[in-house]
Order: C-alpha cells, then structure tokens, then sequence
C-alpha cells in the first residue's frame, strides 16, 4: 500500500496541484489510515470492505476525534480510493456506498464593521514594526487573501500604482485582486520600510518575498497567525483570533453591503459556489438579530 500511496501523493502534487500543506496533510491521514489496517492484518486495499471503514470512523470518534476531523480524513479516503480504482491499483471503492457522520455546520466567526475599525486604527504606526502589522492587518481585510497567500507574496505581485496584487491561491490558480485606499498606503509606509530593513541585513540583492521579518526573510505562517491573534486580542474576544477571521468578515461585510455572491467567490478564490454560501447564512443571521432587537413584534 505504501508505493500506491505515494504515487497518489505525486499524483496531487503533479496533476492536481495541491499546495505542500494539504498534501502532508493527506499523507499523514493516509499513515494513520495505513497503520489502522496493519493493526487488522490487512495488507491489500482489495480487502478493504466497507465494514472496515466504519470500524476505522468508529476508531476515530472513540479516540475523541471530532466529527469535523474525521469528515476530512474521510474527504482523503475518498480521493485516495477514487484514484485507486481508476488506476487500476484497486477491485472496487468501498467509499461510494459509505455513509459518513453529519457534521454540524457552523458559521463562521468574524468582526463586525465597528470592531474591524478599532482593529484597523489600533495599531501603532510610529514603528516599523507595527507599520508592518498594519499592511498585514489592511491586505487580509482588504482583500480577503488566506494566509498562505499573503506569505508566499513576491514583490513582483504587489502593484501599488494599479492597485492590485497577484494571488496564487489552492491548486497554483492565480487571481488578480483589486486594493482598497487604505490598503494601499499601508503599504505604501511598509515598502519604505522594507527597503531600509533589506539594507540593514546586508543581502546585496532584494529578496523576492514581499513581507519580510526583522532578519530579512520570508514570513512563516505561525509568525503572522501570531501578530493578527495579538490584534485581534485587543479589541475583541472572540474565541477564534486566526487570520482567517479576518478573511471571513472580509467575505460578510462585503454581502452585508449588497455585493454579488458571484463576484464574492472569484475574489475569494473558491472552486464552489457552494463554498461561498456560508456567508449568506451569516447574513441572514445579522438580519434576524437585527429584527429581534427593533421589531415591536419580534
């Protein structure tokens, strides 16, 4: 089972260009996966019955598992098993006739308008430091980008005269995204002093990432997580502190103020329609609140 494994994380890789993170993230749920049936002494996907997927569902939910955990090991059973049985590496999928656990549907947490100008106008932009985090905190609300997108940025996608950027998002499709007035001169204030930060690391040539941390090197992901948490910290207290609240209030203010769903979904970047949905049900929920609180009636 290992080599069908790795040839269908090639396969994602080559064909489907995944980004590097969902693919350790499916080569990790296929070890597990892997081990559970070494534990049963089975060795061959052809003796994988649809019992046995159900004991491996059952396995995890016991283990304390959420059901939002096992949905997406199952979503990577399913491709791993659709590849497969096309190749010919497999007799039958016994994940098309598996009824999988509901997970509840939660929307999404995000800031509201107010909230978000108290995130914008909290930062202290007399240091570089937090000129920098204002340029982070404006591009994410700004544009809606995931923070994958914003830390793989390059100089070269950054057009602050046009206003816009260049996003490459899941599956290396790109994206062009336009930038809002406050967006632009935040980083405008950062660019200026990333110029002097590359100065002072004595690289001779510009690095190609656009963010850069205080050693002159490309972000990482846990880095920025931190400093939108410790924003995001300051003026609210939701539970969920992640950039992608910010990618989520993007999407909500923008279908509060009368946006196209459409539209919504390319500047997102999502593959679905469906996908983008979830924000209108958060829309809705706004509006019920709202007539709760002023109808007489209500």
């Amino acid at each position: 089972m290992h080599e069908i494994v790795r040839a269908f994380l090639e396969y994602l890789e080559t064909e489907r260009n995944y980004s590097p993170n969902t693919i350790r993230s499916y080569e990790a749920d296929l070890l597990q996966f892997s081990s559970y049936l070494r534990s049963r002494s089975i060795r061959s996907l052809n003796l994988v019955r649809k019992e046995t997927l159900r004991a491996y569902l059952s396995a995890l939910l016991s283990a304390g598992l959420s059901r939002r955990s096992v949905s997406r090991k199952i979503a990577c059973l399913r491709s791993f098993f659709r590849f497969a049985k096309r190749r010919h590496l497999c007799a039958s999928n016994p994940m098309l006739t598996l009824v999988t656990p509901k997970i509840e549907k939660r929307l999404p947490s995000y800031l509201d308008e107010r909230t978000t100008s108290c995130l914008l106008d909290e930062v202290n932009t007399k240091t570089p430091e937090g000129r920098r985090d204002a340029a982070i905190l404006e591009l994410f609300y700004s544009t809606g980008i995931r923070l994958g997108e914003l830390i793989s940025l390059d100089l070269a996608d950054v057009d602050l005269e046009r206003a816009v950027i260049k996003v490459t998002g899941k599956g290396r499709k790109q994206r062009i995204l336009p930038l809002g007035r406050p967006a632009v001169a935040a980083l405008r204030r950062y660019v200026d002093d990333r110029a002097r930060l590359m100065g002072r690391s004595g690289v001779a040539e510009p690095k190609d990432a656009f963010f850069l941390t205080a050693r002159g090197e490309r972000f990482y992901p846990e880095a920025v997580a931190r400093i939108v948490k410790r924003h995001i910290g300051k003026v609210s207290e939701l539970e969920k502190t992640s950039p992608h609240v910010i990618r989520h209030t993007f999407a909500t203010h923008l279908l509060n103020r009368g946006a196209d769903l459409r539209a919504v979904k390319e500047l997102l970047g999502h593959e679905s329609l469906s996908t983008t949905q979830v924000y209108t049900h958060v829309s809705t929920e706004q509006m019920k609140k709202a007539y709760r609180q002023a109808h007489p009636k209500a």
